[in-house]
């Protein structure tokens, strides 16, 4: 039963979920005290957050069993990503989940902007009715300029074309010059968009590049008339370059969802002219807040139970998104790496991953890294997984290497998993098949056909007559089914994979090592069972 901590307010739907599940127990334990989260926090193998929570280095300082941390929502900057993943605790977010929400509030500060809405309203209320003063622009025929083309900039110039505007956008991750089937316009500097945008809407992430991206300098060379929206993250905005740009008139509007510091205390923002300001709504919309519940909790039960990662932020070279089949060549890769542990005993020098088939290109990195974790694991008194992978490797000096080729032989894909130690090398192949389930087609150049799981036993011996009759009555004798076997020749030698049911016992280890000959060497190995996945096909 894994233990998970509610410490930030959830929606029903969200915890609905967590009640049906039967394999956790969930506290819900709102407003903690940093002290007091740091002292139980370790004591769960998951948490759920929104924004109220930190997670601080302090908080895990001490981090027990926690293995997830799932924010609902997209942005993690209230979690310490780098202390997280030093102590291998898995960060996952919901970027999919506000991306309607958001992109609708980014179009509608921009209308409110451009018709003078709050102003107008504001006028009303007071006594006032001059239509003159509030006179408008239409969005029509303008030209909106994106500042990152991710899921909700895409969504926001979708609504922005339905409004009949121009719409250019600036994105280093997005390569061609133009977007969304040519309809978006694609600039490679920001100082181009700029001096092209009536309106410029920010929905890029925050890091040290991208704060205060824009400032003084980039405000100058903006369009005379244009504004500036932000519904992203508050400190890509030097707020007071910015209010002094808009006293002056340099510009000539900014909406403002979000702001460096929150709530904005003292910033010059709140008495600058011609600004409209919301307190981080974006994603305050009764769906989203549902959606992102239920996709936080989903996320975090998909790790916890099956071992599925979903929007990683912290794992090393995991796409966003991965598909049934993907998700089974990352298990590929795991019991391939199980395989091979038996090896490494005395420790490994580099581990390399070689794809062949295209599908397969993008995922190279994810298979390379969860291969490594599968070797090592067994060795290491640390918790290993794909969250600090790296970091284990870069501190123990360990190569790990990836290459993709074409497809090879009749296989539309499979992978090739070396392992040198000591300065011995050896390799597996293995293949997913169209049923979805993993296959092993060599180990050190034995070819053979296997799904690896339970307990299997490796045996290398003299090729000569005999000895499977051999082995086979020691494990007769020993009360030990052999489930399925494959058999393979080399010159003059043979290796014979056993699957079975029931792990070995040491007494008949030893009985099989002291046959040599024509037993040359002996490996168990431990896997779990395959899981069916009907997608994987």
């Amino acid at each position: 039963m894994y233990r998970v901590l509610v410490a930030d307010k959830i929606a029903e739907p969200g915890l609905e979920r967590l009640r049906k599940c039967g394999e956790v127990e969930f506290d819900v334990r709102h407003g903690l005290a940093p002290s007091e989260l740091a002292s139980v926090i370790g004591s769960y193998d998951g948490v759920l957050i929104r924004s109220a929570v930190k997670i601080t280095r302090q908080t895990l300082a001490k981090p027990g069993k926690l293995t997830v941390i799932a924010r609902a929502g997209v942005g993690v900057d209230n979690v310490d990503l780098e202390a997280a993943t030093q102590a291998g605790v898995l960060v996952l977010n919901t970027p999919d989940a506000n991306t309607i929400s958001t992109a609708e509030h980014t179009i509608a500060m921009m209308l409110a902007l451009h018709h003078r809405i709050a102003a107008a309203h504001q006028h009303v209320i007071t006594g006032g009715w001059s239509r003159s003063t509030y006179l408008g622009d239409q969005l029509a025929g303008r030209t909106l300029g994106i500042v990152g083309l991710g899921r909700i900039g895409q969504a926001v110039a979708r609504r922005a074309l339905g409004l009949e505007m121009k719409v250019i956008a600036l994105d280093p991750f997005v390569s061609g010059d133009t977007a969304l089937d040519g309809a978006v316009t694609l600039l490679k500097k920001l100082s181009d968009l700029l001096a092209q945008a009536d309106c410029v809407t920010l929905h890029a992430s925050l890091s040290a590049e991208t704060r205060h991206m824009i400032g003084a300098d980039q405000l100058k060379a903006m369009k005379p008339g244009a504004v500036l929206i932000n519904c992203a993250r508050g400190a890509l905005v030097d707020e007071t370059a910015l209010a002094e740009a808009l006293n002056t008139g340099q510009i000539a509007g900014a909406a403002l969802d979000v702001f460096e510091k929150e709530p904005p205390e003292g910033s010059p923002i709140l008495t600058a002219k011609n600004v409209v300001l919301t307190p981080h709504l974006a994603a305050s919309t009764s769906e989203a807040q549902e959606r992102v519940s239920v996709d936080a909790v989903e996320s975090l039960l998909a790790y916890l139970v099956s071992g599925e990662i979903r929007s990683a932020v912290n794992v090393t070279g995991m796409p966003s998104d991965l598909t049934a089949r993907h998700r089974a060549y990352v298990d590929l890769c795991s019991r391939m790496g199980t395989i091979l542990s038996a090896w490494c005993a005395d420790g490994v020098d580099k581990i390399h991953v070689s794809t062949h088939g295209d599908s397969l290109e993008e995922l190279a990195p994810t298979l390379a890294w969860q291969a490594m974790v599968a070797v090592l694991g067994p060795h290491l008194d640390v918790r290993l997984n794909l969250v600090n992978a790296k970091e284990q490797a870069q501190s123990r000096g360990l190569a790990v290497e990836h290459t993709t080729h074409s497809q090879q032989r009749n296989l539309p894909e499979s992978v090739v998993l070396t392992v040198e130690s000591r300065g011995q090398r050896h390799e597996v192949e293995g293949t997913v098949f169209m049923d979805g389930r993993p296959r092993v087609l060599s180990i050190d150049g034995y070819a053979m056909e296997l799904v690896p799981e339970q307990s299997m036993a490796l045996i290398f011996n003299d090729d000569r007559p005999g000895v499977i009759g051999l082995v086979g009555q020691a494990f007769g004798d020993a009360g030990i089914n052999i489930a399925d076997m494959a058999l393979s020749r080399r010159g003059k030698t043979a290796l014979m994979v056993l699957k079975l049911d029931e792990p070995m016992p040491d007494k008949l280890r030893e009985q099989l090592c002291g046959m040599n000959p024509p037993i040359l060497s002996l490996r168990t190995i431990s896997l779990p069972p395959v899981q069916e996945d009907r997608d994987a096909s």
